[in-house]
Order: structure tokens, then C-alpha cells, then sequence
């Protein structure tokens, strides 16, 4: 059973009881994500993740981080389009004392002009490292070219806009982006509900903040980007869209991905790899916004292959629609369930959810719901989403030698 509690000032707070364990796990959503910086901006939500946990009030960095270490404390952080992500893992002993600290960083960081030049050259380190790691590059440059932006925005950032940006600057980011009338925080796993409520009124308790303004949409980029590299591979990267998590289509939608690429009897993996032999690495995934979804799909090749496996590819989204198995679907509603199950024995994972549930749809789903949903859904459920919700408009992006094209 769910508990929930919003503070006077508009802080939501979410928690997901947990019988069988001795842990927590927290988190705190905050508006600072990379679509609600201002332009020029792009990367300053990773600057503040590291910047915010290098002293607060009393504590310096090293007070401060050893504070967080003595208490066992796993700790967690994301940015995404819309939030900055920090939360831990620990005791369930210790969950006052964390949230105590934490606390200290969203309300009371330090923000030292001599922490910011670090925090600043790891946020480009991790830009730096991306070509190590071509997968993850083309899917956020995927992103980017995909939605809408600022939606797209890259959350690693952008290396020349960081190299500009100054201390003054982001410290005024933190001050006008850490909200605490749009924040969420969750918990889930072994906790006293009434202590933690009272802990955070406490804690967090303000008068009513201004809320942010709603994000201004743009225009989506070109339908294909090419970045070349001289590397040994091309890396494929396609997008077409789908409904929106609060859409009543959603769990066909979840469905039909699962059928497309959801592992190794997927469609994809089974005609572009197995029987073809066209790349090493392929599969599809949902991935959605409140304000925009998308199906998006990754695949490693040769670069003498890379044509006919994008045209392989874009033929298994076209035949989709031509009709599902009964099979399928039973496999998929297995794949998604176990997924599910699995999840929910996570205490993190339980933390993140209700409060990314909480955000795209304004309430948070049962485990027994969603299971439900799953459970609904058929080969004709599915058919009619696909027949309403046809593939046509592809966003492409490739890393490698070769270009392609969308024929």
C-alpha cells in the first residue's frame, strides 16, 4: 500500500513499503534537469550533480563525504530531461541520518568556487569518454535529433557550453532550479512513514515556490545525423514515435517492442543477427517523456553491412503491423512480468519508479496493476495499436565510416 504525504509547499512525498527487507532506499527528484536549463546551458546539471556533494553548511568535502560513508550509504544519481536525480541506499537504521545530510546538500550546498573547476572537468571527462563508448553516443545524439527540443537536449552535455560556463552562473542555477515545490522524494524498503514525514517537514519545509514555467517546445533536428569515426564499426541508432506513458494504448505499445526487440527470440535479434549474420549487437526499447514517446532501436555492424542492416531493421518495425503470434505475445507478457517482479524486489528500483510514475502520470501504479495491464493485453489488443499506430517516420542517426540512407 502505497503511502503519501505533499507538504504545505507543494513537496510530494512518495513511499513503497517493503516487508521483507532491512534496507532503504530514497531519492529527490529536482527540476534541474537538462531540458530546463536556459540555452547555452547544456551540461550544467552534471557540473551541480558532483558540485552539490563537494561541501555543504558545516561540512567540507571531505566532512561531508565521509559523513556519507560511515552511514553505508550507496549512492545514486541521473539526470534526465526534465530532473536531477540523487538518492542512496542503505540501513534502514540510518535512513534519518541520510536524509538528515541530504537535506544539507539540496538546501545548504557550498558551492566553493575552488570545487567548481573539478566538478566542471569531470562533467567534460564524461563528454570525452563518450567515444569510447559509440553505443551510448548515437543514442543520445539519437535523443537529441528525435524530440523536440529542449526535450532532446544531451543529458552528458555539451563540451563547448561547459568550457564557458562559470561558477557564478551555475551557482545561480542551483539557487533558481532546486525547488522544493516541484520536488518529489520516494523511499521505499523498511521505514517508519510518520518519522519520515515529520523528519521532512522539518527539514524541507518552505513557503510556496514560484512553479517553473512549462517547457517551451521547438522544432525535432534533421530525420539523419551522421558522425563520422574512423572506427571499425557503424552504429546505428533509429527512432520512430509511439504513445505517451499516460496514453490507454500504452502496455500494447510496451508489448509490440517487446515482440519487435525485447531480447534474444525477438524479431529483431532473430532475423537481422541470427538468420542474416548483418551485425553483432541489436534491439529495441521504449523510451518515453510526459510530453513525447518513442521506440528506439540500436544496432552494431560492419561497416560493408550497414546498409541492408538498417533496410533489414526498418522491414521487421514495417512487417509488425502484418500480424503478431499468439506466441509472441505470451513470451513478451512473460519477459515484461519477469522484468516487473524483478524490479520490485529492488529497493532502488521500487524508490525510482513510484516517483517517475508520480511525474508522467500524476499518481503511482500498483505492482498489481501494472501486472494486470500486462496481463490484458492480447494478439488483438496489439493488432489494433498497430493498425491505429503504423511505422513511417524514422529519426536516424549513425557513428562510423559509412553513411546510409533511409529508403
Amino acid at each position: 500500500m502505497l503511502d503519501k504525504h505533499v507538504l504545505k509547499n507543494g513537496m510530494v512525498i512518495l513511499a513503497d513499503p517493503m516487508e521483507t527487507v532491512e534496507s532503504a532506499a530514497f531519492g529527490f527528484m529536482l527540476p534541474a534537469g537538462a531540458a530546463r536549463l536556459p540555452e547555452g546551458c547544456c551540461g550544467a546539471a552534471n557540473i551541480i550533480e558532483d558540485w552539490i556533494f563537494r561541501g555543504a553548511s558545516y561540512m567540507d568535502n571531505r566532512a561531508l563525504n565521509d559523513a556519507l560513508d560511515s552511514l553505508g550509504a550507496n549512492r545514486s544519481s541521473a539526470i534526465g530531461a526534465t530532473h536531477l536525480s540523487i538518492g542512496a541506499a542503505l540501513q534502514a537504521e540510518n535512513l534519518a541520518a541520510a536524509l538528515e545530510l541530504y537535506a544539507k546538500i539540496i538546501t545548504q550546498p557550498r558551492l566553493e568556487d575552488e570545487q567548481f573547476a573539478p566538478a566542471r572537468q569531470l562533467a567534460l571527462d564524461g563528454i570525452a569518454a563518450l567515444d569510447d563508448e559509440p553505443r551510448q553516443k548515437v543514442m543520445l545524439k539519437l535523443r537529441e535529433q528525435f524530440y523536440p527540443q529542449p526535450l532532446g537536449r544531451s543529458t552528458a552535455g555539451d563540451a563547448v557550453q561547459l568550457k564557458e560556463l562559470a561558477a557564478e552562473k551555475t551557482r545561480q542555477l542551483v539557487k533558481e532550479h532546486f525547488n522544493l515545490s516541484e520536488a518529489i522524494f520516494a523511499v521505499a524498503g523498511s521505514y517508519d512513514f510518520d518519522a519520515v514525514c515529520k523528519q521532512l517537514e522539518r527539514l524541507f519545509e518552505t513557503e510556496p515556490q514560484e512553479q517553473s514555467q512549462p517547457i517551451s517546445l521547438g522544432e525535432a533536428g534533421p530525420k539523419y545525423t551522421h558522425i563520422h569515426s574512423d572506427g571499425a564499426q557503424v552504429h546505428i541508432g533509429l527512432m520512430t514515435k509511439t504513445v505517451r506513458p499516460d496514453h490507454e494504448d500504452y502496455y500494447n505499445a510496451r508489448m509490440a517492442v517487446s515482440v519487435l526487440g525485447g531480447g534474444m527470440s525477438a524479431r529483431l535479434f532473430t532475423e537481422v543477427r541470427e538468420k542474416r549474420g548483418l551485425c553483432y549487437a541489436v534491439g529495441a526499447s521504449y523510451h518515453g517523456l510526459r510530453e513525447a514517446a518513442g521506440i528506439a532501436c540500436y544496432a552494431g555492424t560492419e561497416p560493408q553491412k550497414a546498409q541492408q542492416t538498417l533496410d533489414c531493421i526498418i522491414e521487421q518495425f514495417e512487417r509488425l503491423g502484418n500480424g503478431v503470434t499468439a506466441e509472441e505475445i505470451a513470451r513478451a507478457k512473460v519477459g515484461l512480468e519477469s522484468a516487473l517482479i524483478m524490479s520490485s524486489e529492488s529497493s532502488p528500483s521500487r524508490a525510482g519508479r513510484i516517483a517517475v510514475d508520480y511525474y508522467l502520470l500524476g499518481r503511482v501504479r500498483s505492482l498489481d496493476e501494472i501486472k494486470q495491464k500486462i496481463e490484458h493485453t492480447s494478439r488483438q489488443s496489439v493488432m489494433r495499436f498497430l493498425n491505429d499506430n503504423s511505422f513511417q517516420d524514422y529519426t536516424l542517426v549513425t557513428v562510423g565510416p559509412e553513411k546510409v540512407s533511409i529508403k
